[in-house]
């Protein structure tokens, strides 16, 4: 399974387990690097710059040959700590970053006079050739099959229309839940595949066993798309509780988002309100089961350590 991705982060499979806010850690990357893949964690994920610190620093500490680690950054205004974060990255080190939401210059031209790697979250060829002109090492192709936050293309049409178009190796976000699809998508020709939904049932990760439990229960027809947690259409699990509160954003909200001035900070308020909502199902149990998921979860069978389901990734 030699790939681009696979040199460029010197890994032994071509496989990035995605960084998912609230669910990775130090704990599910440590083994990842351990398996021979990738491990990314969000830098949101942690409070204070002195927590992420602690963080990097342990997985320098873990790091094995064949494993690597990085983080994701949101790159936009709406992240108040993303320059604090992006200069603790570049101090301490990590082999690579993943931007979303925002242009990556200031994140590429730090990072890579460090000797880190940034590969940028794209869902369209007019942003893939932007980022690739600003000096993306990679582009992360998220298609319409992804969890959370997700393109509007499926994976064959996305990675080969930007295949065609750019230079620089595409990574595929979305779809991958066994070794099966993993072939598809270099099939299809990316140099490695982002994986989320199926590290959700993992022993490792931050959150609750009714979270993992429900990745197991639930497949893929029951995964939706809501605007109620960010205001930007997201896919989450159709529980009982999304389906009393809808998917859909309220009249009101409607109405707010046609007023210019008032547009923003609706959208600032729904996403803080959401947020809360979302880590609350998370971490402690609650009625209130707002679990971010993607379709990949219908091969989810089990809750199986890391290196198990990366074993059932490569085999």
């Amino acid at each position: 399974m030699d790939t681009k991705l696979t040199q460029l982060l010197n890994i032994k499979y071509p496989i990035i387990q995605a960084p998912m806010f609230l669910v990775s850690n130090v704990a599910m990357v440590t083994e990842a690097m351990n398996a021979g893949i990738a491990g990314c964690i969000p830098a949101l994920n942690y409070r204070t710059l002195d927590e992420l610190r602690d963080a990097i620093r342990t997985l320098k500490a873990n790091k094995v040959e064949g494993g690597s680690f990085g983080f994701n950054l949101i790159v936009n205004k709406s992240n108040i700590k993303y320059k604090g974060q992006l200069e603790v990255l570049c101090e301490e080190g990590c082999d690579f970053i993943i931007t979303s939401l925002g242009s990556p210059e200031e994140t590429i031209n730090q990072a890579h006079a460090v000797g880190i790697k940034v590969f940028c979250d794209v869902t369209d060829l007019r942003f893939a050739k932007k980022v690739e002109s600003l000096g993306a090492d990679a582009a992360i192709a998220v298609n319409n099959e992804a969890g959370g936050h997700r393109g509007n293309l499926s994976p064959e049409a996305l990675i080969k229309e930007l295949n065609d178009n750019l230079s620089i190796p595409v990574i595929s976000a979305g779809g991958v839940g066994c070794k099966a699809d993993i072939d598809k998508m270099l099939g299809y020709g990316a140099e490695g595949v982002s994986v989320g939904s199926p590290f959700i049932a993992s022993v490792e990760a931050g959150v609750t066993d009714d979270y993992k439990q429900a990745c197991v229960d639930y497949g893929a027809e029951d995964i939706v798309m809501t605007e109620r947690i960010s205001g930007t259409p997201c896919t989450v699990i159709n529980t009982p509780y999304v389906q009393k509160i809808g998917t859909k954003a309220t009249w009101i909200e409607n109405l707010l988002n046609k007023n210019r001035k008032l547009k923003k900070w609706v959208k600032m308020v729904r996403f803080s309100i959401g947020m809360k909502a979302t880590e609350k199902a998370a971490k402690k149990a609650t009625y209130k089961t707002v679990w971010v998921a993607g379709p990949s979860i219908e091969h989810t069978k089990e809750i199986l350590p890391v290196k198990a389901i990366v074993k059932n990734l490569i085999s």
